[in-house]
């Protein structure tokens, strides 16, 4: 079975509570070039980071500035695989550039799918303690 990172989660590897999890932890190793310790501070500020840009989506008060913080996450949640993320910011992004408003129940999937890759986050790293 190939290696999902360095700590050496495989594929089928459960987390505790979260199945498969929210990250593609063959890309992350990829990005990571196999190393443990990038791969480890990696996921640590992808952590910090989305939860900062979370916090600018929910306060943001102009469409120019939600837009922008839309894309960060976004892109943040490619460079490690957390693929719910990116494509649910995707879609707020889309909807908004078409004129559509701000779906406020959008933006709660994107925190409840930001939540989910942070606990997900902490027991990987936990794990690999």
């Amino acid at each position: 079975m190939a290696q999902n990172n360095a700590h050496g989660i495989g594929q089928d590897a459960v987390v505790p509570g979260h199945g498969h999890g929210p990250i593609d932890l063959d890309h992350l190793a990829r990005q990571a070039m196999g190393d443990p310790g990038l791969t480890d501070e990696v996921l640590r500020l992808y952590a910090s980071m989305s939860a900062v840009y979370m916090g600018r989506i929910e306060q943001s008060t102009t469409t120019a500035a939600l837009l922008e913080h839309l894309h960060t996450l976004k892109s943040a949640a490619a460079g490690i695989g957390a693929w719910g993320v990116r494509d649910l910011a995707r879609l707020a992004e889309d909807e908004l550039r078409s004129g559509g408003p701000a779906n406020p129940e959008r933006i709660e999937d994107i925190a409840m799918a930001v939540a989910e890759c942070s606990e997900y986050i902490a027991a990987l790293l936990e794990q690999a303690a």
